[in-house]
């Protein structure tokens, strides 16, 4: 199957909020001209020679963002390794739901470890 898109760039700190909830994420600063689907996706994540598996959150953070800026975040599945600096490509594979406001970091978690059993259903 084609990737929905394809987002190229490095990975850049973030605010380290999702560490401390045990789901940390790669914070990517994409290459300029690409375009970004909004929502939450399963999608596969290259670092280097390697492929992962992740959910990638395209969009605003409404749970815990007043603001509406975009980011691009990848929970990458049985990954924790430091990639700050590094370059990384991700394939956008499969729509799993739309962004949405939550109440608390608990019920993003959970949401997060949903989201995770079913990116790992769809690709692997």
């Amino acid at each position: 199957m084609e990737p929905l898109a394809v987002l190229n760039g490095t990975v850049v700190h973030g605010n380290g909020l999702g560490r401390t909830v045990g789901m940390p994420t790669a914070n990517l600063l994409p290459s300029g001209g690409q375009s970004l689907p909004d929502g939450v996706y399963a999608s596969y994540v290259h670092i280097g020679s390697e492929r992962y598996t992740g959910v990638t959150n395209i969009g605003r953070r409404p749970t815990v963002d007043s603001d509406d800026r975009i980011t691009i975040e990848t929970n990458i599945i049985g990954f924790d390794d430091d990639i700050y600096g590094k370059q990384i490509q991700l394939d956008i594979m499969y729509f799993l739901r739309p962004v949405r406001r939550m109440e608390s970091l608990g019920m993003v978690k959970r949401q997060v470890d949903e989201d995770r059993k079913r990116a790992v259903d769809l690709l692997g």
